[in-house]
């Protein structure tokens, strides 16, 4: 493999001019930049990132910390990260947590990496560990993380409590009275928020409290077992699903219990995944914006890595409904004659 040094030797430039016009901001002439550019063609050289990581004490690795992977939302995330983070330089270091819970070991394993910043992307994990690695020294954004009005890290996110009033209010439009909710695990933040608020719009509203229940992940065969617990009670009008995923899995649960999908019940997803779209659900949802989420984190994050002093701050997306054809229509009330 051919070296800087022999890239300076053919350009006939100093060591030191090579590394600068491959160091980001540093100076060098247009000449001297074009001589580099051709010698390093002819010989067939590329920067060593790792030799560059050495001497600059920055790796441009970007930890992506998740454990949501049977969810294919999670697809659309890291690729989505992955893009935004090349687009500015950087790789992402993939972590998944899905089966490890101490906080401190993984702040270990990714400073071993020598990171130089950290995107926690999920709601589920233990609220205490953006903040451990916060104390370990490393940069962090919690992606889709609760929001706080004094946070102790950066968060990027939805207010889950809108979405669960949103949910009940768009169900009560229709007509529906007697409804149900059906979470995700209900450790995860998102689905707290969420089942909280939609029991309290519907208590305002002086309407019957709904039936509450929780799926053991984000997938489909959770939401198809979870949905029998809600269908015993046969008065059930309408269901607001924390997750499309999930909520694809209680649909065909209900089909398979003899329902039809919206005339003898209706379903409320959450997120807009791809696959809500299908012809097989046409499922109407709740619209995160996760694309808008995963580039205000990375662009939040790589200013901190880069060097600006930002205090901590929650910043919040707004959500909104997406009609397709798993809930009767929004009835309008007619106008009073005068």
């Amino acid at each position: 493999m051919s070296t800087l040094k022999d890239v300076a030797k053919l350009a006939g430039v100093s060591t030191s001019a090579v590394s600068r016009a491959y160091t980001d901001g540093a100076s060098v002439s247009a000449k001297t930049r074009q001589k580099i550019e051709n010698a390093a063609s002819t010989l067939g050289y590329a920067p060593s990132l790792i030799a560059r990581s050495l001497a600059t004490h920055r790796t441009k690795l970007i930890g992506l910390v998740a454990n949501n992977f049977q969810n294919p939302v999670f697809l659309d995330v890291f690729d989505l990260y992955t893009r935004a983070l090349q687009q500015r330089g950087y790789r992402p270091l993939l972590v998944n947590l899905t089966d490890l819970s101490d906080s401190e070991k993984s702040a270990r394993l990714l400073k071993q990496y020598n990171v130089d910043g950290v995107i926690v992307a999920t709601s589920t994990l233990p609220q205490a560990l953006p903040i451990t690695f916060r104390d370990a020294g490393l940069k962090v954004v919690h992606a889709f993380g609760r929001a706080t009005q004094k946070p102790s890290v950066h968060v990027v996110g939805i207010d889950n409590l809108a979405a669960g009033r949103l949910a009940a209010r768009s169900l009560m439009s229709r007509g529906y009275r007697k409804l149900g909710f059906l979470g995700g695990p209900e450790a995860a933040t998102s689905t707290q928020d969420r089942a909280r608020s939609f029991v309290a719009e519907l208590k305002k509203a002086r309407l019957p409290a709904p039936l509450l229940c929780y799926a053991r992940a984000y997938s489909y065969d959770a939401g198809r077992e979870a949905i029998g617990a809600l269908l015993h009670d046969r008065d059930i009008e309408a269901i607001f699903c924390g997750d499309d995923l999930i909520c694809m899995g209680a649909i065909d649960g209900a089909r398979a219990a003899g329902l039809k999908v919206p005339k003898n019940i209706g379903f409320l997803g959450f997120n807009n995944m791809a696959m809500a779209g299908w012809s097989a659900y046409n499922l109407t949802t709740i619209n995160q914006p996760i694309a808008d989420i995963i580039r205000k984190s990375v662009e939040l994050l790589l200013d901190l890595v880069e060097g600006e002093m930002i205090t901590p701050s929650s910043t919040i997306l707004s959500c909104s409904i997406i009609e397709r054809g798993t809930l009767r229509p929004i009835q309008i009330k007619s106008a009073r004659k005068r």
